[in-house]
């Protein structure tokens, strides 16, 4: 594989974006050196300590556990120029600025490692203009690597190639983000702003041009134009406050001024009101007020009619809502052209004039139409491209309607659609390849090694490739699950997928998930547990409410006895048995990954036994697991038999529905193990669970023994736990009822009213949870905390 040894970082800039790049990278346990400028007076490195102070603040957290932090090293550039010379990349991510970015690479050049890497994090400027300043020597091995902010979260990565820059430096860097940083690559052009700032942003301007142009709120337009349209919830107005409503200012000029043959240039501006804004210091949510600002609790918009701020309440019409509910695209843009409402219009209009806009550009912006929608998915979080949307909603149906507005005079721009658009196709997907205006036909993927790692890639409309849930071979399904296995990848390695609704764990599932471990032992040699986002998100509280309503306790109970022997069955299955986790494991689900051989996690797995928001203990093997683990930590300790000290920490992340907001913080909550594997790009997961099942496998698995003589804290444990809840609910901090909740907590975890030091086995501690899981069902605030969960989504505090 095609990966250039990067051993150590240097980041080039300790602001906002510099310092969580550094910050991914540690994550990713790549060391850092993060530099930024001397301070001018006190400790010279204050900037940058300055700068991971704020990385512990950020919300969304940039750290995936502050275990990482030590990764980070501290420099300036007054003093630690030579430890660049330690470094195999070098990422410069300071101000837009041609000419600061010119006088810092003079700066840094000399100290640069021989074999070294040396990048931009631009987000738009010439790569040519500035590998010009560089030395000869330096040019090959300097490119743009294009970071999205915030760098964890957003999975686009734009690669961008200077005039001189080495064909096989670009795939192994590709190679590298893809696997170890777990980005999505595309290789932009050098063209101002690259690719998903350019289109992205020519969609916010043509959101604002429509917005005035049809007289529509700017929280009315935020209703029309997130999820309905499959967008982030922060829509367009939202988004632009999250981004800094200066930094959206910079980025637009930037394309006035590089841009001035577009046939778009005059729309290459801010609104008044916007400049207005940016002129008072309103700059968006990093200030606290923007298009948007909160007064109290109340969320307030301006309204430029009213030049003043009211409250937000932007609502979709009922006729509108409508035709977005309409689940043919053909149809739904049809509608949208034939009505009327400024609503419906308005939606017509930014959608023809991106689809406009990509199809003159594309030549221009990019190799190929699939970048382009890959670009506008993972850069602006976009379920589909401009291309796909176009493809989906009938290709020559629209290509026809965009001509005839643009005949009519209605189109931002007059320029006509480019040959290629009306030859005939369908589409610029499809099976053999994307579209391809620079070379006038279709090109497929990218060959690179990296990529047959990712067993189901993100696909576009009209490109086909198999879908996992129709894949390889059944070898058993019910309602609730299927097993199945890739024969081409390896046929002795089982996959049970969990199929139901949501992936709630319902009966089904329980039963399901049995029969199907009975059937691997008996055919395979090893066992993955997988599905795409989310794993699991704990029991089907539906089923549960419907029993409790009609009395079925005794139901009731031989179903958690049933999820207590499922999580058994997995523990001690006769193969091994690998949970390969991606989103939020929930609950049962991650009381299931819990009793897993091994856990292969992506970084953003999201787990937590969270049954305490609903008035429950975790009782699918969840208590229990983490009894038996406190023994076997104490048991290396000089005090074998006093388990109390490990379930502390335990007790807490229990009693307070704690959720892990990684893999990382999984393995420091006790989820999961620090032997077991995270991985940074989802789509890998897959892939590396069938191979550490082969690997267990053929290394001669052997399950363990069922736990016996478990040391448990017992009542003394039990009365410790519980002078913290009385301090906890004479402080008003806890209710009652959470005062219950949090208590058999502890019974179950310490073994229940026994001696202190008592020895029990599994079946004893199951015993205990399942009791103080049905007692704690039978009450009405639990009842009532189950009810409001399944009204609102939201825990009930009573």
């Amino acid at each position: 594989m095609n990966n250039p040894t990067i051993k150590r970082v240097a980041v080039l800039g300790a602001g906002v974006m510099g310092a969580q790049i550094a910050a991914h990278l540690a994550n990713a346990r790549v060391p850092v050196v993060l530099f930024d400028l001397a301070a001018k007076d006190g400790d010279p490195d204050a900037i940058v300590k300055k700068a991971l102070d704020s990385l512990k603040k950020l919300k969304p957290a940039p750290l995936a556990t502050r275990n990482v932090l030590p990764y980070i090293d501290i420099a300036n550039y007054d003093q630690h120029l030579a430890r660049l010379g330690e470094c195999d990349l070098v990422i410069e991510a300071i101000a837009e600025r041609l000419d600061w970015k010119k006088e810092l690479y003079a700066k840094i050049v000399p100290h640069l490692a021989p074999s070294a890497i040396l990048a931009s994090n631009t987000s738009g400027l010439s790569l040519a203009a500035l590998s010009a300043v560089m030395p000869e020597s330096i040019r090959p091995r300097f490119c743009g690597i294009h970071f999205f902010n915030p760098p964890r979260y957003m999975h686009l990565v734009e690669l961008i190639a200077a005039p001189d820059t080495q064909a096989v430096l670009l795939d192994g860097l590709e190679t590298w983000l893809t696997m170890r940083l777990g980005k999505g690559v595309v290789r932009a052009l050098d063209t101002p702003n690259f690719i998903a700032n350019r289109i992205g942003v020519f969609s916010m301007l043509a959101v604002m041009h429509h917005t005035e142009a049809f007289g529509l709120g700017f929280d009315e337009v935020d209703a029309l134009t997130g999820p309905l349209i499959g967008r982030p919830k922060s829509a367009t107005y939202r988004t632009a406050d999250v981004v800094g409503l200066d930094t959206l200012a910079h980025v637009v000029r930037t394309m006035q001024e590089a841009l001035p043959e577009d046939p778009w240039h005059a729309h290459f501006q801010i609104p008044l009101w916007l400049s207005m804004l940016i002129e008072k210091g309103a700059l968006g949510q990093k200030v606290g007020a923007g298009i948007y600002r909160k007064l109290g609790k109340e969320i307030q918009v301006l309204d430029l009619k009213l030049r003043d701020y009211r409250p937000s309440g932007g609502t979709v019409a009922e006729e509108v809502a409508a035709i977005l509910k309409n689940r043919n695209p053909a149809e739904r843009f049809a509608q949208l052209r034939a009505s009327q409402h400024p609503q419906a219009r308005f939606l017509w209009a930014i959608f023809r004039d991106l689809f406009h806009y990509a199809a003159c550009h594309l030549a221009a912006i990019a190799d190929n139409a699939r970048d382009v929608d890959l670009a506008l998915r993972w850069g602006f979080g976009w379920q589909l491209g401009p291309f796909e949307t176009w493809q989906a909603a009938g290709w020559q149906a629209i290509a026809e309607a965009i001509s005839d507005d643009i005949a009519a005079g209605k189109a931002m721009s007059t320029a006509p659609l480019p040959a290629w658009v009306s030859d005939g196709r369908g589409g610029v997907h499809a099976p053999e390849g994307s579209w391809s205006a620079r070379r006038q036909g279709y090109v497929p993927r990218s060959a690179l090694p990296v990529y047959r790692r990712q067993l189901f890639p993100e696909r576009l409309v009209g490109e086909g490739g198999a879908d996992w849930s129709t894949a390889g071979e059944t070898l058993f399904a019910n309602e609730g699950v299927r097993l199945w296995r890739l024969p081409e990848v390896d046929a002795g390695i089982g996959i049970l997928s969990v199929i139901s609704k949501n992936h709630t764990l319902g009966s089904e599932v329980l039963d399901g998930i049995q029969a199907a471990v009975r059937t691997a032992e008996e055919k395979l040699d090893g066992l993955v547990i997988w599905h795409p986002a989310p794993f699991a998100v704990g029991a089907n509280l539906k089923q549960v409410l419907g029993a409790i309503q009609s009395g079925q306790w005794g139901l009731l109970e031989a179903t958690v006895e049933k999820f207590q022997r499922t999580s058994q069955a997995l523990k001690y299955a006769q193969l091994p048995v690998v949970a390969a986790v991606e989103g939020m494991a929930l609950g049962g689900g991650c009381e299931f990954l819990m009793h897993c051989a091994k856990r292969v996690l992506a970084l953003e797995s999201y787990v937590g036994l969270v049954e305490a928001g609903v008035g429950l203990i975790p009782a699918g093997g969840g208590c229990k697991e983490f009894a038996v683990r406190a023994a076997q930590w104490a048991a290396r300790s000089a005090t074998p038999a006093e388990v109390f000290d490990y379930l502390q920490p335990v007790f807490q992340t229990i009693a307070m529905a704690k959720v892990a907001e990684s893999a990382l913080e999984a393995i420091d909550y006790g989820f999961a193990q620090p032997t077991d594997t995270v991985r940074f790009n989802a789509k890998e997961i897959l892939h590396v669970a069938l191979k550490e099942a082969r690997a267990l496998a053929d290394a001669g698995f052997v399950p363990p023994l069922p736990a016996r003589d478990i040391p448990v804290a017992g009542r003394t444990g039990i009365a410790s736990f519980e002078m913290m809840l009385v301090n906890m609910k004479e402080g008003a901090m806890i209710s009652a009822h959470d005062y219950r909740v949090a208590k058999a907590a502890a019974v179950a975890l310490c073994g229940g009213e026994v001696e202190t030091g008592c020895r029990v086995d599994e079946e004893w501690l199951l015993t205990i949870e399942r009791r103080e899981f049905m007692q704690l069902l039978r009450t009405p605030e639990t009842q009532a905390r189950i009810a409001h969960m399944m009204e609102t989504g939201k825990p009930l505090r009573n």
